[in-house]
């Protein structure tokens, strides 16, 4: 984990584990209790971290198939979420499944309910036949806001890089959530210097206008590689999206996906077009995606019920799981707005 000159924190990409044979769990459970320690968690909560990947990834490999967990730290160093996804069988009774002693494989069954005990806040979804995901945040003060926050966001290097050329943020103001997406262009150390400055720019004025807030980010990108950008805002039942390149943001209910948003055509630090807004009105409880090409756009055709209806960190998750190009950095950022717009 790295800071910038500002103080922004600087989050490592999401490290993807891939629970395809028992010896992983170890891994998942190493995993786990290093990010835990960089990230300063006290006393014993990395060994904790440490359980809890080792529970989820032991029900992986028991229970299930194409499972993987993902570590990240959360933004301005508050702790650390562990995400879990698999591809089925599901389970058929979650309430069981969430108490202590529960078992169907003669183990101690201490499992999701250890998980469910030791997380300072824990989410899970399960449908038979399909798979099951799970989320872990892991905070150093409860209290903060970060457990129950509705957001998610997973960030990974393409195959074989050490570098992630994305980057993503959410800021809060007066003005609404702003999320902001980036996909510096192709990979490595230079796409991820071309993705940094970008996200340097928008932590200084989040709460900009966003044509002011891409000029802002098409200058500091001027001598380097360039970028695609997006950047959506939410406020009192409106939307606003302003993007160049490839990032692409879609709007979702509970049942149906609803629009879907392109950048204009250009490059931020190159030859970017004057910025454009779209502004559409959304009801309450509309969910929000901003997510790069390397995650498959053919997700939103006639997406099933239960991937709507997901929580942001858990949406998240599933689609970088299920619908991610492994030969490309992939960015997902996942902003929920309240049922009841506040008074």
């Amino acid at each position: 984990m790295t800071h910038d000159p500002s103080g922004t924190l600087l989050t490592e990409p999401t490290r993807a584990v891939p629970i395809d044979h028992f010896s992983a769990v170890h891994l998942a459970a190493a995993t786990a209790r290093t990010l835990a320690r960089r990230c300063g968690l006290p006393g014993a909560m990395p060994d904790r971290a440490a359980v809890v990947a080792s529970e989820l990834a032991s029900n992986i490999a028991k229970h299930a198939s194409g499972g993987s967990l993902y570590f990240q730290p959360l933004t301005a160093g508050e702790g650390i979420e562990i995400l879990a996804a698999d591809r089925g069988p599901g389970m058929g009774e979650l309430e069981r499944c969430l108490v202590d002693g529960y078992t169907t494989t003669n183990s101690l069954g201490a499992g999701l309910g250890a998980v469910s005990r030791i997380a300072t806040s824990f989410t899970i979804r399960t449908r038979q036949h399909h798979g099951t995901l799970v989320g872990a945040r892991l905070l150093s003060d409860p209290t903060g806001g970060a457990a129950d926050r509705p957001v998610g966001s997973l960030r990974l290097p393409a195959e074989g890089e050490e570098h992630c050329g994305d980057a993503s943020a959410i800021a809060r103001s007066d003005h609404g959530l702003t999320a902001f997406a980036v996909d510096g262009l192709g990979h490595g150390a230079q796409a991820q210097e071309a993705a940094q400055l970008a996200l340097r720019c928008f932590h200084r004025t989040p709460d900009a206008e966003l044509p002011a807030l891409l000029g802002a980010t098409n200058r500091a990108l001027r001598h380097s590689r360039g970028a695609a950008v997006g950047v959506l805002r939410l406020h009192d039942g409106d939307v606003l999206y302003c993007g160049v390149g490839n990032v692409r943001a879609v709007l979702l209910s509970a049942d149906e996906v609803g629009s879907q948003l392109t950048g204009q055509p250009g490059v931020v630090g190159w030859n970017m077009p004057t910025p454009q807004v779209r502004r559409l009105a959304v009801p309450p409880g509309t969910t929000a995606v901003l997510h790069t090409d390397g995650v498959d756009a053919r997700w939103t055709r006639a997406p099933d019920p239960f991937l709507l209806r997901l929580p942001p960190p858990l949406l998240a998750t599933a689609l970088v799981h299920g619908h991610r190009r492994s030969r490309d950095d992939a960015t997902v950022l996942v902003a929920r707005q309240p049922l009841q717009r506040p008074r």
